[in-house]
């Protein structure tokens, strides 16, 4: 069975090797020496100056509304994982969606100035797939009205913008180090600011909003994560460039076998340094998508729609139409992608998807011949 992705794992002797500190140190959480080493070496290989780990990517987002002290209306995407819709609307905020561009999949920075109201104080963007966002656009857009701007890059661990990680940019950048993402603590996730404050006062939020033993300053939530998560990041950081490597390998692998397939890809942003994390490909139908999963998973191989359905259709949003994310969402599958995916496997998935495409343009062909045969001119 191949499954659309699987958790890297490394050498269990390495990551032993922290259990027995922790074991020494009897510190499991509350900001111990390990999640404190993590922090330190992540700003080292992102090279970024201020960096907060975190229990997940949603309390991540949580926290940033809270710290840029969000109200109302918050742009943002339909075309995304459903946390970065529910985070929104559980901090009482109201997610205003503007659609998607239809090659670089990410909100489209045309259509943000129309659905700004005396209401709107942010924008949250998603780096979907980890492609950049048109980010000088988003931000001019932003400072000429005065909002805030958080990045959902929950998908970007390694991808750069003009040569800066992409954490880097926007008031808040927040990210997923879930067991599913390219780099992963099995569970966590961080938020970035490039000023002091802020990561000051997310600092204190992640803590119950304490600011010694027995003193608070401000509201604060439980954002903490653990000395073995954190240990699982230390071990993976190690053969992260090894992961990215095999991933970049692994994607152009599949754009190479899958060149006659009838699909798209994904328009990756030209000033960006990709992390390869996905591989999405775009269907001209949703008959076809759904005619490839099930030959794919008649092989046992289980890709994913992702993201699918679009997030304006939540039961607890209002309902905006969105057609290119609508119609993008229906047609977009992800297949399998993950560090021990072997050539082979690769092989065998791209040649199911060739031969489900022969067989389904021979099927409408003959439907073709056959109507035509009884004099009729359209199908």
């Amino acid at each position: 069975m191949i499954n659309v992705t699987k958790p890297f794992l490394p050498p269990r002797e390495e990551y032993e090797y922290y259990v027995d500190q922790i074991w020494k140190n009897n510190w499991l959480t509350n900001n111990g020496p390990i999640v404190n080493e993590l922090e330190l070496r992540l700003k080292d290989t992102l090279d970024l100056e201020h960096l907060l780990f975190l229990s997940n990517g949603t309390i991540a987002l949580q926290i940033a509304f809270k710290a840029l002290k969000l109200t109302g209306e918050v742009i943002t995407t339909p075309f995304s994982y459903v946390a970065t819709s529910s985070s929104l609307a559980w901090e009482g905020l109201t997610p205003v969606f503007v659609d998607i561009d239809r090659n670089t999949l990410n909100l489209d920075h045309r259509l943000i100035k129309n659905a700004i109201t005396d209401q709107t104080t942010a924008i949250l963007a998603t780096h979907v797939y980890g492609n950049p966002c048109e980010i000088e656009a988003i931000e001019n857009i932003a400072r000429r009205y005065g909002l805030e701007v958080i990045y959902d890059a929950a998908h970007c661990f390694g991808t750069t913008y003009k040569g800066t990680s992409v954490f880097g940019y926007g008031d808040v950048s927040t990210a997923s180090f879930h067991a599913t993402k390219l780099f992963h603590t099995i569970e966590g996730g961080a938020v970035f600011a490039n000023d002091p404050t802020i990561i000051s006062t997310m600092s204190r939020m992640r803590n119950f909003g304490h600011d010694g033993p027995a003193q608070f300053t401000g509201i604060g939530i439980n954002g903490k994560n653990s000395e073995f998560h954190a240990a699982m990041g230390l071990v993976n950081l190690k053969h992260i460039a090894d992961i990215m490597a095999t991933r970049k390998r692994q994607y152009q692998l599949y754009v190479q076998k899958l060149e006659n397939l009838e699909v798209e890809f994904q328009q990756i942003n030209p000033d960006a340094k990709f992390n390869y994390a996905y591989l999405p490909i775009i269907f001209k139908t949703e008959k076809d998508l759904l005619a490839a999963v099930k030959a794919l998973n008649n092989h046992y191989i289980f890709p994913r729609r992702y993201f699918y359905p679009t997030l304006n259709h939540l039961e607890y949003v209002k309902n905006t139409a969105c057609p290119v994310a609508e119609s993008i969402s229906k047609r977009i599958l992800c297949l399998p992608l993950f560090h021990e995916l072997s050539d082979s496997a690769i092989e065998l998935i791209c040649r199911v998807l060739l031969r489900t495409q022969r067989y389904h343009f021979a099927d409408k062909a003959k439907k073709v011949l056959a109507v035509k045969a009884n004099g009729k001119i359209t199908v």
